[in-house]
């Protein structure tokens, strides 16, 4: 993928916040996530296609929410009721997707440009979320996603790894700048580095 990344001319390299006499290792990291490729996947009503009996780059796709199924570089959300996302580095992905779902049973969808994405991680990732979303997470845990708003913008959380704790949040594009100046505000209390 090519072009101006949605966060480019306004996410921040450094350390901020409440970060004095704290080691920077044990901060919250925040950065822009490039490159990524997310396509959607929605099976027709019409469709009798099972889903289980499908999948791509060999995972499975999830059944019911709030399942991902993923290797090295490609994730697949359960994302409602007969949808999906494919999130991939994998620069063929939609040739791959394209190969194994029949037009007639299902919409794919490239949705990379539509949308920004900000990953989270370190010590402290869930309690940033928890300020401006109402997230239980205490049941959330590792290959989980759910949508939800944050500060009024819809977005969706990819728990990518719970120890420690790797969050990936997706958000339209439009909304991008706003949502980072959200999150990163929120994250100023214990301090962040932005990498």
């Amino acid at each position: 993928m090519t072009g101006i990344t949605p966060l480019e001319t306004i996410h921040k390299k450094g350390i901020f916040g409440e970060h004095h006499k704290k080691n920077e290792s044990d901060l919250l990291k925040i950065s822009e996530i490039k490159e990524l490729n997310i396509i959607q996947v929605f099976q027709y009503k019409k469709s009798e296609v099972k889903i289980g009996s499908k999948s791509i780059d060999g995972i499975k796709f999830p059944e019911e929410s709030p399942n991902v199924n993923s290797n090295d570089k490609t994730r697949v959300l359960w994302n409602g009721p007969r949808t999906w996302l494919v999130i991939s580095k994998k620069e063929n992905i939609l040739e791959i997707i394209g190969k194994e779902f029949n037009p007639k049973d299902f919409a794919i969808t490239d949705i990379s440009h539509s949308r920004a994405a900000v990953q989270l991680e370190g010590i402290g990732a869930s309690e940033v979320i928890k300020k401006g979303a109402p997230i239980n997470f205490n049941e959330f845990k590792k290959n989980n996603c759910t949508g939800t708003v944050f500060q009024g913008i819809n977005i969706l959380v990819d728990m990518i790894d719970d120890k420690p704790e790797k969050i990936n949040i997706f958000v339209l594009r439009s909304f991008g700048e706003s949502f980072y100046h959200d999150i990163t505000d929120s994250a100023l209390e214990e301090g962040y580095v932005g990498i």
